[in-house]
């Protein structure tokens, strides 16, 4: 009962503050009282709880939180969430938090091609990279390939010291900080020393078949359309791809983001999906969601008049026919497109 009301009661307090009803713990047993509806909430979250509990899973303010909200909305069960897992190493797995999570990792096992399109703390690559690992892990594939667009976030650093490795590595930092939490230093040092980890940038990947690989193209929404085509026909036998991407964040100094028009043009294609990923679905501290709802309802307010927000680029429309006509390759030496 400790651990399924917490210490102090802070977790029983935090299911009557979701619900506005009064709930009575006597030994081992839970009375609810209160409209029907509301007690027949609480009863399966109750219920969720306990087989959590009864599964080793450690509740916490966090995971009841967001089981109260799964259960209000009636899109997930919490046990259904939590109780996934990627498993990354012997004594380490990776578990989503929230539903829109659960679904991301869902498309990533039966799909070749999964795009994950959402705000920032939403755990759009860290939940890549450990698919990646698994898989791995699993000899589903024989390595990781790691890539991204190198386009600064507003600012021109100069060029960079050192080799292709070397150059690229800044860029690369988030999908590296997933690896180093996931696998030990001496497991990912043997990786890269085995070629089981590839980084290779995104401009120098046109001519590559990619087989028997676990693909990641990481802050996808900085890519031109070009790209975006390059990147995709890259894959090979045996391969799987994540795309990941932002398309609120997009700082290309011009032109259109290939991963907003890709949208459009892979629409309806089995074995490509699109996990959208929202405020709901942020897991940093409680205040970057707000932050990110925040910028929502300024986007979407009439003050906004369709302008972009300070400091960001105007969202791009989807490509026109003639565009994508372009982008299959019918355009001129002259066009401009």
């Amino acid at each position: 009962m400790v651990n399924l009301v917490g210490t102090r009661d802070e977790l029983l307090k935090l299911v009557e503050q979701g619900f506005d009803t009064p709930i009575l713990v006597r030994g081992n047993e839970i009375t609810v009282s209160g409209e029907p509806h509301e007690v027949g909430l609480v009863s399966y979250l109750f219920e969720e709880l306990m087989e959590l509990v009864a599964h080793g899973h450690l509740l916490t303010t966090d995971s009841v939180a967001r089981s109260i909200d799964m259960v209000k909305t009636g899109a997930f069960r919490p046990s259904e969430v939590f109780s996934d897992a990627l498993t990354v190493s012997r004594t380490k797995s990776i578990r989503p938090k929230t539903g829109g999570q659960k679904r991301y990792v869902d498309a990533m096992r039966t799909n070749t091609i999964v795009f994950a399109i959402g705000p920032a703390g939403t755990g759009k690559t860290y939940l890549a990279v450990a698919s990646a690992v698994q898989a791995l892990a699993r000899k589903e594939v024989r390595r990781i390939i790691l890539t991204r667009p190198a386009v600064e976030a507003g600012e021109k650093l100069g060029f960079l010291p050192g080799d292709i490795a070397a150059k690229i590595d800044p860029y690369l930092k988030p999908l590296y900080d997933a690896l180093y939490e996931m696998l030990a230093p001496e497991a990912y040092a043997r990786a890269m020393e085995r070629g089981e980890i590839e980084v290779a940038p995104l401009a120098f990947m046109r001519g590559r078949t990619l087989n028997d690989s676990f693909i990641i193209l990481d802050e996808a929404q900085n890519t031109s359309p070009e790209q975006m085509k390059m990147f995709l026909t890259r894959i090979g036998f045996g391969s799987r791809a994540v795309v990941t991407g932002d398309i609120t964040q997009i700082d290309r100094p011009q032109g259109q983001s290939g991963l907003v028009s890709v949208q459009e043009i892979l629409e309806g294609i089995d074995g490509v999906a699109f996990s959208y990923l929202d405020a709901n679905d942020v897991v940093r501290h409680k205040i970057v969601q707000q932050i990110v709802e925040a910028y929502r309802r300024f986007a979407e307010s009439d003050h906004h008049d369709g302008r972009a927000i300070p400091g960001e680029r105007a969202r791009p429309e989807a490509p026109s026919n003639g565009a994508l006509r372009r982008l299959e390759g019918d355009a001129s030496p002259r066009d401009p497109g």
